[in-house]
């Protein structure tokens, strides 16, 4: 492989600067400096410049000579046809217009505001749709009970259900585990160890048990959900059923909605039994809390109205978990960008729903369940 080569001839009428060999990025790579400081020198606005003993060049190699030659091409150049197409090429990309930037508008924090507010706006709107078209579904079920869609709301409640027991079991076990500990702490010092039973019962069965559950539910199921529709979106299946007169509510949105009320109430009674045996088996290492006393005095302490907030609590946050997964999986685009971000805006929209309506709850139920 010839390496390149730089020739000056300086004569009476000027100097003449011959270039041979390869001019590629292999073979200049090594000595792009070098050869960048003698083109440097060897330029000057009445040199001619022959190139017609060049063997090869690509894009490294013109670049040098480009910018030796100022951006520009010389007067005096002589050089093949299959080589000038090289710089031609170069010549048209380094002259394009560049892009300008806009002005800083003295109102730029308004519009990002009001752009806001409208995008809110339209996601409040579409959510609202949803709902109601959940609605007109259920209305057409309850009359035409033949178009329910049993498979999907089974496949649904064994994915969103049943396979999320074991992770559901073991966050619900380890956290009786840490607030029963927690609270040994604090109850040793004022001699009140047998107050833990209340502490426990009342914190997983009312508050802990259905908040964790949709939080893991949103987590794990919501993000499938909105994920699967996501997907669909992209491949565009929606608008293939959609062609061939398959309801897109009734056959994609309405089974995952109605799996997820039904399978939350059931997740949160299970992590809560788990949860109240963590926190019992950690209540008898540290204070020696025997299992049937913490079994005779949870029903005393906590009353049954609990454990139907809890109940009412999961069936209401899977509905909505589930309600917004479908419409952020609804919105995707069809590009890769917006099933990633939409999927992520999901799980983070769940959560907050979820905190916002166990909030409300709280407030709701506020004189109800309470031991006297």
């Amino acid at each position: 492989m010839s390496a390149a080569q730089i020739e000056v001839i300086v004569r009476d009428g000027g100097q003449q600067v011959r270039l041979a060999g390869r001019w590629t990025l292999a073979t200049t790579s090594l000595r792009a400096t070098e050869l960048a400081d003698v083109l440097g020198r060897a330029a000057a606005a009445d040199s001619r410049w022959d190139c017609l003993n060049l063997e090869a060049i690509d894009s490294a190699g013109a670049m040098l000579l480009w910018r030796a030659w100022g951006r520009a091409l010389p007067l005096q150049l002589e050089i093949k046809p299959e080589h000038w197409r090289v710089f031609e090429r170069i010549q048209i990309a380094d002259h394009e217009p560049r892009a300008t930037v806009a002005p800083v508008s003295p109102l730029a924090g308004v519009v990002a505001v009001g752009s806001g507010a409208i995008g809110i706006g339209r996601h409040l709107a579409d959510f609202v749709a949803l709902i109601g078209q959940f609605g007109l579904n259920l209305i057409h079920v309850m009359r035409y009970p033949a178009d329910l869609p049993k498979r999907e709301i089974s496949a649904n409640l064994y994915k969103s259900g049943v396979r999320a027991m074991p992770v559901t079991a073991l966050v619900g076990f380890l956290i009786g585990v840490v607030l029963s500990y927690l609270s040994a702490l604090q109850l040793k010092q004022f001699g009140a160890d047998i107050f833990i039973v209340n502490i426990i019962g009342l914190g997983i069965v009312r508050e802990l048990g259905p908040v964790l559950v949709a939080i893991l539910v949103a987590g794990r199921s919501g993000s499938a959900m909105t994920a699967q529709l996501g997907v669909m979106r992209v491949t565009e299946e929606i608008d293939a059923l959609s062609t061939m007169g398959v309801p897109r509510g009734l056959r994609l949105i309405f089974p995952k909605v109605v799996a997820l009320t039904i399978a939350m109430p059931l997740l949160t009674l299970w992590a809560t039994a788990i949860a109240l045996v963590g926190g019992m088996v950690s209540a008898q290492m540290q204070l020696d809390i025997s299992y049937g006393f913490f079994f005779q005095t949870l029903p005393r302490v906590v009353p049954a109205a609990n454990l139907w907030i809890g109940l009412a609590k999961g069936a209401v946050f899977g509905m909505f978990v589930a309600l917004v997964a479908c419409h952020f999986g609804l919105r995707v685009r069809p590009n890769t960008e917006s099933l990633s971000s939409n999927t992520t805006a999901a799980v983070v929209s769940a959560i907050t729903v979820v905190i916002i309506l166990d909030s409300l709850f709280a407030i709701a139920t506020r004189g109800i369940g309470l031991p006297g």
